[in-house]
């Protein structure tokens, strides 16, 4: 069996007037991620994840910021549309470990919510699906709450 690792990394500044998406759920808070889609930072570090493991290139290649249709897109749908492009490719899911780093809202009361969206977005088990969050002591952009970042792991295997 051929297995293939990928890393994803995405950030989005939070800003007023905007709805907070992680994770594929609506949170509420009194910032939001600024972006050309919903900016879900967590769907998008995994499809990055995804696609890297894949050698697929990365999510701003199949769906550029530039491109109309994107233009506040549901990142449930990109997710989606990752699983097809890796499906094609003859590779399933393995298994995600994934972080957010964000020191408001308090994200982990919503984790299981999150990964039972993600698995049914991708038809996999919830089980595959590790999803943590960290603050990062008040350090940085995070820290400060000037964004949120997110990272993934991800494994793949070749059917």
């Amino acid at each position: 069996m051929k297995i293939r690792v990928g890393f994803g990394y995405d950030v989005h500044a939070l800003v007023p007037n905007r709805d907070l998406w992680l994770g594929g759920i609506k949170i509420e808070h009194t910032l939001g991620l600024l972006g050309h889609s919903d900016a879900d930072v967590l769907i998008h570090a995994i499809c990055d994840a995804l696609l890297g493991a894949a050698n697929m290139r990365d999510i701003g290649f199949h769906f550029p910021d530039t491109a109309g249709e994107y233009k506040d897109i549901d990142s449930k749908l990109l997710l989606r549309d990752t699983m097809k492009l890796i499906r094609q490719a003859g590779y399933e899911l393995g298994n995600i470990d994934a972080t957010i780093a964000a020191e408001r809202p308090k994200l982990n009361p919503h984790i299981p919510e999150m990964k039972r969206t993600l698995a049914e977005v991708m038809e996999v088990d919830m089980d595959d699906i590790s999803i943590k969050a960290t603050t990062t002591e008040k350090l940085g952009f995070t820290g400060r709450q000037e964004g949120i970042a997110a990272y993934a792991t991800v494994l793949i295997q070749k059917q």
